[in-house]
C-alpha cells in the first residue's frame, strides 16, 4: 500500500494529461492521441523540470514503464488470431518482405550513421511493425531512456503523417484496385490511426470499396509481429548484458554465458499473446468480438498516459538538436517500406 501510495499522484498527473489529448486524438485520428500527449508532455517539461517534481516522479516513471506494458497486455484483446490466419495469410509473404527490409535497412544505417542502438532499434521495430504500439513493447526490453521513446515516436508519427495524406491520393494515380490498397495501407503505413486513416480516405473516394476492413485485418496481422522481434531482442539483451557481465570478471556459467530464458524473455508479451488466445477462443465459442471493446479502449487509453509520462521525462530542446540522424532513417525505411509493398503486389499479382 506504502507504494502504491507513493505512484498514485503521478499516475493522475499523467492520466489528466491524457484526457484531453484522448479526445484530440479522436477528433484528429491522422495525428493521433498518443502524439498529443508527448508533445503536451515535453512542453510541460519545459518549465516543470524533474528536480522540481518531488515525489510525483516515481508516480511518472511508473506510468511511462509498467502502464506500457499493461497497454500491450490489453492491446492482445483486440487480436482474433482465427480471423488473421483466415484473411491475413494472402498478405502474409508481404508483410515479412517488409518488416525484412525496414530491419535490415535500419542496422545499415545504424552503422553507417553511428547511430544510439536503442533509438536505430526503435525506429525500425517501430517502422516495420506497428508504430507506436511496436515501440511500447521493445522499449522495455531493451531498457530504452524515455528520450529515446520519444524521439522515436517523433520520428514514426512524421512520415504517419505523410502516408495517410498522400497514399490514397498515390494509389489512385498508380491504378490500384481497391483490394491492393487495402493491401498496401496495411504494410506501409505504421501505426493503427493512420492506417485506418489512409484506408477510410480511400473508401472516401472510391464508394463501395472496403479498403478498410481489409487494411485492419493486414495491420493486425503485422501487430503479430511484435511477440518474435521482442524475444530475440530480450535473448539479444540478456546475452550482451551476460557478456558485459563476465568482462567485469563474473564466473562463467556456460557456452551462453549467463542467459537466462526466463530474463530475457518479456513476460508482458506472453500476456499480450494469452490475451490473444483467450479473445480467439471466446469469440470461437460465439461471444461477441463487442466485448472485448473497453479494454481496447482502455489500452488506448494507457498508451496516451505512457506517452504523456514519456513526454514529462524529455528534454525537448535535446530531442530536436540530435534529431537529424533518426529523421533520416524513418525517411529511408519509410520508402524502402512502401515501395517493397507494391513491388510485391506486382510480383505476387494482386495489383
Amino acid at each position: 500500500m506504502a507504494n502504491l501510495a507513493t505512484v498514485v499522484p503521478g499516475i493522475g498527473i499523467c492520466a489528466a494529461i491524457a484526457i484531453p489529448c484522448w479526445f484530440l486524438g479522436e477528433a484528429l485520428p491522422v495525428i493521433g492521441g498518443p502524439v498529443f500527449a508527448i508533445l503536451l508532455g515535453m512542453l510541460i517539461a519545459i518549465w516543470w523540470k524533474q528536480s522540481r517534481r518531488g515525489t510525483v516522479q516515481s508516480g511518472i516513471a511508473f506510468t511511462a514503464k509498467k502502464i506500457l506494458q499493461y497497454a500491450v497486455i490489453l492491446l492482445g484483446f483486440g487480436l482474433n488470431l482465427a480471423q488473421i490466419a483466415a484473411v491475413g495469410a494472402e498478405s502474409l509473404p508481404i508483410i515479412l518482405s517488409t518488416i525484412a527490409t525496414a530491419l535490415i535497412m535500419g542496422y545499415v544505417l545504424f552503422k553507417l550513421l553511428h547511430m544510439d542502438s536503442a533509438i536505430a532499434t526503435l525506429i525500425a521495430v517501430g517502422s516495420s511493425i506497428c508504430g507506436g504500439s511496436a515501440i511500447a513493447a521493445t522499449a522495455p526490453v531493451i531498457h530504452a531512456k524515455d528520450e529515446e521513446v520519444a524521439q522515436a515516436i517523433s520520428v514514426i508519427f512524421l512520415f504517419n503523417v505523410v502516408a495517410a495524406l498522400i497514399f490514397p491520393t498515390l494509389g489512385n494515380a498508380l491504378g490500384m484496385t481497391n483490394e491492393g490498397f487495402g493491401l498496401f495501407a496495411g504494410t506501409a503505413v505504421n501505426d493503427t490511426s493512420s492506417v485506418t486513416a489512409a484506408a477510410a480516405a480511400w473508401d472516401g473516394m472510391h464508394p463501395g470499396s472496403n479498403a478498410l476492413d481489409d487494411a485492419t485485418i493486414v495491420k493486425l496481422t503485422r501487430t503479430l509481429a511484435i511477440i518474435p522481434i521482442t524475444l530475440v531482442l530480450g535473448m539479444w539483451v540478456a546475452r550482451r548484458e551476460g557478456i558485459g557481465a563476465e568482462a567485469e570478471g563474473a564466473s562463467k556459467p556456460g557456452l551462453l554465458g549467463s542467459f537466462s530464458l526466463k530474463r530475457a524473455f518479456p513476460m508482458f508479451i506472453l500476456f499480450f499473446l494469452l490475451a490473444s488466445v483467450l479473445t480467439t477462443i471466446a469469440v470461437a465459442c460465439g461471444a461477441d468480438v463487442a466485448v472485448f471493446a473497453p479494454l481496447k479502449t482502455l489500452s488506448k487509453f494507457f498508451i496516451v498516459m505512457a506517452m504523456a509520462a514519456i513526454g514529462l521525462n524529455t528534454d525537448i530542446v535535446k530531442l530536436v538538436k540530435t534529431g537529424g540522424k533518426p529523421l533520416l532513417m524513418g525517411l529511408v525505411c519509410w520508402i524502402c517500406i512502401a515501395g517493397v509493398s507494391l513491388g510485391m503486389q506486382q510480383l505476387l499479382g494482386l495489383w
